[in-house]
């Protein structure tokens, strides 16, 4: 029996999923494999680990969405295993999961908020009172008539979490909850899920790749493999030297201040990670060490920019209802070679634009140019579409979903037929568009849904990549990938723009639009407020806010870094902020050498 304070006891806990092998046999994948763990009431625990870890799985099984081969799980003092159990664990726990869509119920907001509460029997007044509270925590209150359907990929998210806030559960999962909030909206609503669990003594549990927000709470489990690898405080997980491993990376400021250390020869210890301020503080007491320090020579990647406009678009406007314009005057010229980023808060108008830009969406207001080897074609020449739809690839938020056909060769293949591509030279481009995004040549043969998220992504981009596009458009690419797909994404991406592919690549994620995008460009309520390279584009806080933005975690930590140093060394001055911590690292330890040597 769990002790009185554990709300979730596991015992020796293992879960397999079965699956065909093609041969009319069935294999086990294990997913969880004998694992133990306690969770007391009022924790705020992440569970963390990469793709295929077994975190999803786990929450799956503290929710009793699936049932373990062996092992004990205990909730509340029930036996998840006593059918007579199942109702009362279920109506006390509430799981939020990354995809909104799978979700998503209701027809109308505050009837899809509403879907939960009503099934436990909750009467009204009572109801009504929840669904409007739910709704005005996640800012959805206005919007609680509108359909379902009709929300931006954000605010489904918003309404899929006001759900499960409406339910007043005791223990509430997020599995990947935030992955597709912008990053005002992400840290206001982990703000209230705070609250929430303070004020109710909410047990929290965020499933999570994102390591800052896994610093926020009270404990980490990192699973690797379906084992529990790493367990303990955020300062003891990111310290252990282990993380590399479980295919994890620490925190952007952490990293920076380990990168620092490395070449300051000192050591960080857990207790330097309890808070941003003992860091900056550890680091305050390595100048010394930063005058005499080797500094490491960073090789400088040339990037070569051009002028040459591939795409324009003018004065674009456009209106869902005939009232409301999800984009008003959109002016922006795409640079042939680029990468451009698209940011903005969700509802913004970001999906609205780059559907115009392959004319899934045609303009009603304005125009697309876009400058091909087969000519300007433009959005708003019927005759133009076919070939734009060639020349402008689109991978769109969910790109699995984009995934049908029975084998991974045959879903790469299918634009190649509609376009009447000999047999031959369909071979040909299909193996040049799996090797250039990474898919080894045993794949093609393999059912798309056997694989991992990650690589249903590379099957998606593939199907684009073989039709040659000269723009290739990304709809957050890296969402729900673990930091080591994260990172293999972002290289394919750099290896399209060197082999001369232009890429518009829509990003929530504010410190890889930095290090990956050669302009950034801010878009709110439907207008396009800022556009210009990172270090510009990120150097005035409240303009980033304005924007609806936030500053990458590293530049705002590395900002509050050098204010520390500046105060110690007035004659310390800093260049424009590197987006990479190990070059970041070096660019400071450099400045305060030049600083302290030249004041000498």
């Amino acid at each position: 029996m769990a002790d009185e304070k554990d709300i979730i006891s596991l015992s020796g806990v293992s879960f397999s999923y079965l699956s065909d092998d093609g041969e009319g046999k069935e294999t086990a994948t294990r997913a969880v494999d004998g694992v133990s763990l306690k969770i007391e009431r009022g924790s705020y625990v992440a569970v963390t680990g990469s793709n295929g870890s077994g975190k999803s799985t786990l929450a799956k099984l503290i929710n009793l969405l699936e049932t373990p081969d062996t092992g004990k799980i205990v909730i509340w003092g029930r036996d998840s295993a006593e059918s007579g159990n199942f109702w009362d664990i279920r109506r006390s726990c509430a799981c939020v999961f990354q995809n909104p869509d799978n979700q998503i119920v209701g027809t109308i907001v505050e009837e899809d908020t509403a879907f939960g509460p009503e099934n436990l029997g909750i009467p009204n007044p009572e109801l009504r009172e929840r669904v409007d509270r739910a709704l005005k925590d996640t800012g959805l209150y206005d919007l609680r008539e509108r359909e379902a359907a009709s929300l931006s990929g954000g605010q489904k998210q918003k309404l899929a979490i006001a759900g499960a806030l409406a339910m007043q559960p005791e223990i509430l999962i997020l599995d990947e909850a935030t992955a597709m909030l912008d990053p005002v909206c992400r840290d206001e609503f982990l703000e209230l899920v705070e609250h929430m669990r303070e004020e109710k003594k909410l047990t929290l549990i965020t499933i999570t790749h994102d390591m800052a927000e896994a610093a926020r709470c009270d404990r980490i489990i990192v699973m690797n493999k379906g084992k529990i690898a790493i367990d303990g405080t955020p300062s003891e997980v990111f310290s252990s030297g282990k993380l590399g491993a479980c295919g994890l990376k620490q925190p952007e400021n952490f990293a920076l201040c380990y990168q620092m250390a490395m070449i300051c020869g000192e050591e960080i210890l857990p207790s330097d990670l309890e808070s941003e301020d003992i860091l900056i503080q550890r680091i305050i007491k390595m100048i010394p060490r930063m005058v005499s320090a080797y500094i490491p020579d960073i090789e400088e990647q040339e990037q070569e920019t051009k002028d040459e406009v591939i795409m324009s678009i003018k004065d674009l406007s456009y209106s869902y209802d005939g009232k409301t314009k999800a984009i008003s005057g959109i002016n922006l010229d795409v640079r042939k070679g680029e990468v451009l980023g698209i940011a903005g808060a969700s509802g913004c108008g970001k999906t609205t634009l780059i559907s115009h830009l392959n004319a899934i969406i045609r303009p009603q207001t304005g125009d697309i140019e876009i400058m091909t080897k087969d000519g300007v074609l433009r959005c708003s020449d019927k005759k133009d579409i076919a070939k734009i739809r060639k020349s402008v690839g689109l991978v769109f938020q969910y790109p699995e979903y984009q995934l049908f056909e029975e084998t991974v060769y045959k879903d790469i293949a299918y634009g190649l037929k509609k376009m009447k591509i000999p047999e031959n030279e369909q071979k040909a481009r299909i193996m040049e568009a799996a090797s250039r995004v990474g898919l080894p040549e045993d794949v093609l043969g393999k059912s798309p849904f056997e694989l991992s998220g990650g690589q249903k992504r590379r099957v998606a981009i593939a199907g684009v990549l073989v039709m040659r596009p000269e723009i290739l458009v990304l709809d957050e690419p890296a969402s729900g990938l673990d930091p080591h797909g994260r990172d293999e994404m972002f290289a394919l991406i750099a290896d399209l723009r060197k082999s001369g592919t232009t890429v518009i690549l829509v990003s929530h994620n504010m410190d890889e639009a930095a290090r990956n995008c050669d302009r950034v460009c801010a878009i709110k309520d439907g207008r396009i407020v800022k556009t210009a390279p990172p270090n510009e584009f990120f150097i005035n806080e409240d303009d980033v806010s304005a924007a609806g933005l936030d500053i990458p975690v590293l530049t705002k930590f590395s900002g509050r870094l050098k204010e520390a140093i500046s105060s110690e060394l007035p004659a310390v001055e800093f260049g424009k902020p590197e987006f990479d911590s190990y070059k970041e690292a070096a660019s400071i330890v450099r400045s305060v050498r030049e600083g302290v040597k030249g004041n000498a």
